[in-house]
């Protein structure tokens, strides 16, 4: 279809989009508008449950219907109102004009496929190819996305490719028929910093290539201010600013806008002090993890997950731990807290550990404990609130009674700033910075000294992001509290560790006072990863690889 020169090549028009049926149906999007021309970039941003997938979403029907409706509205592509579509014609649009990346690769590719019969399958369907000329394409289609060796990879399946390698292979899939639009909703979300960077250069390129245009779905304003031409932001179902990137950013006129605009995590960590008592120490610490071939099951070379490693944290400090997924980080904190084997020496407030059994470890449990990164997988949905915070108290403290140990689950709520009265409901009733709190009351309800902080932030929104790294500053800053906060997240890592690891495959590429690392970086690899966290830039060829 041809589109007549100065018409949007998608025009959404006064669109809504409401859920449930007869008279209980609630708006989730509201008469909202916005257009998409040719060759641009266009922004949809806004935090969980504005409306952003929604309404991408409607535009290629791909809401659970009927339970999902239309009150009013359309969604003009090419000139046909896609909207009121019948099936056939929406078959020959979806993967062939309209392409869309989802936010989890993982859950988006077949696990019982190869990447070969998955990126086939769009061009069988569409363009009728037989399997020797699908086979072609799609390895072209691979060293285009930049998967090395595309040959080696074709009969791999989801779970034996990187997180990088799997959007990758999702973005082959969804330009195999050359679309004219590509719906990327939060593509980048899940990724490492620097695979971000490359990602987004990617995406970059092939869109100048064949002028392609792209509806970027994302709650990262760094990312939209590199990357997009125009941006709508939305709040509640409702579009409430939209204009070009430059001008939104540099003169924001709805408080939403500013308040998003605000939301990067500020303020400053503790001051190094060498001086402080050291709580927890790892000397030559190393997780490796055997290799066994055969019918013997022989060990023939061994994953050095963590490979010799020291560190201090101190009373009252935090020691940052960054690199991309697979460098060790995670494995690192659950070895130092004896949750995993591991050889060196380890030391809690002086005492050496590392020979414990279980039970010897039971009672310093209380004070070393541990936030994870998901907080609805680590929060049990058949336990209230109350419960769940509670639960420790019931271990570590079984002499408390039922009125002593109910207050001091309401002290803890309080102090991480939410409402005592919410600890009876459950956990499927808060939002993801609420959830993340409640985890945070769990380990703070036993006043522990030495809390593990594993990538709490990631799966929350920037402003929500924002909140819980001043609700952890503030909680550090009262108790004296000792952090090992691990993650992949700089600007995060910038606010709250005075002192930082810099690992990969395993060992320390560098360490240090987190200015200095951050602001003189001396190795090829912590300056890659600087570059692509506070830049968007990516990396220098060859030092993160896929």
């Amino acid at each position: 279809m041809n589109i007549q020169a100065n018409t949007p090549l998608l025009s959404v028009e006064d669109l809504s989009v409401a859920f449930g049926q007869g008279d209980k149906q609630n708006l989730a999007v509201k008469r909202i508008s916005f257009s998409v021309n040719k060759g641009e970039t266009v922004a949809l941003v806004g935090e969980s449950g504005s409306g952003k997938s929604v309404s991408a979403l409607s535009v290629l029907k791909l809401l659970p219907y009927p339970s999902a409706s239309h009150p009013s509205g359309k969604v003009l592509f090419n000139g046909t109102d896609l909207l009121h579509a019948d099936e056939k014609t929406m078959r020959k649009v979806r993967g062939n004009e309209i392409s869309m990346i989802f936010q989890e690769p993982m859950t988006s590719l077949n696990p019982l496929h190869s990447v070969e019969k998955q990126v086939a399958e769009v061009l069988k369907i569409h363009q009728g190819m037989s399997d020797t000329k699908a086979r072609q394409r799609v390895l072209e289609l691979l060293t285009q996305v930049g998967i090395r060796d595309p040959e080696t990879r074709l009969n791999s399946y989801p779970h034996q490719l990187s997180g990088g390698q799997r959007q990758r292979v999702m973005i082959a899939m969804t330009l195999a028929n050359e679309p004219d639009l590509l719906i990327a909703d939060e593509p980048t979300t899940a990724l490492d910093v620097t695979v971000q960077a490359q990602i987004l250069k990617l995406l970059k390129e092939l869109q100048a290539a064949r002028g392609m245009a792209m509806l970027f779905i994302t709650h990262d304003l760094g990312i939209v201010r590199k990357f997009a031409d125009r941006v709508c932001v939305m709040t509640g179902g409702e579009i409430v600013e939209q204009g070009p990137v430059a001008e939104i950013f540099d003169n924001p006129q709805h408080p939403y806008t500013r308040h998003l605009l605000a939301a990067e995590p500020k303020g400053m960590p503790p001051v190094q002090n060498d001086s402080r008592p050291v709580v927890v120490q790892a000397d030559d610490l190393k997780v490796w993890f055997s290799i066994k071939r055969g019918f013997l099951r022989k060990t023939v070379d061994h994953v050095k997950a963590v490979d010799g490693i020291d560190i201090k944290v101190r009373k009252g400090q935090t020691l940052g731990i960054v690199g991309e997924s697979g460098s060790g980080k995670t494995t690192l904190g659950l070895a130092i807290l004896r949750m995993i084997s591991s050889t060196g020496r380890i030391s809690f407030n002086g005492a050496d550990i590392q020979e414990n059994s279980w039970k010897e470890m039971r009672p310093l449990r209380r004070d070393m404990q541990i936030v994870f990164q998901d907080p609805f997988g680590a929060l049990s949905p058949r336990m209230s609130v109350s419960d769940i915070v509670g639960e420790g108290l019931l271990v570590h403290f079984p002499d408390l009674s039922a009125e002593e140990r109910d207050r001091k689950v309401a002290r803890a709520l309080e102090e991480v700033g939410l409402d005592a009265s919410t600890r009876f409901r459950y956990p499927h009733e808060f939002s993801g910075g609420q959830r993340q709190r409640i985890s945070i009351a769990r380990a703070m309800v036993l006043e522990p000294k030495f809390v593990m902080l594993d990538e709490p932030t990631s799966a929350l929104d920037m402003s929500v992001q924002a909140q819980v790294v001043d609700l952890l500053r503030d909680l550090q800053r009262k108790h004296d509290l000792a952090y090992l906060f691990i993650s992949h997240d700089l600007k995060v890592v910038r606010a709250l560790a005075n002192e930082v690891v810099v690992m990969r495959n395993g060992k320390v590429v560098e360490s240090g006072v987190s200015d200095e690392i951050f602001d003189r970086p001396r190795t090829a690899y912590t300056k890659a990863l600087m570059a692509a966290a506070f830049n968007l830039e990516t990396a220098p060829e060859g030092v993160v690889s896929e």
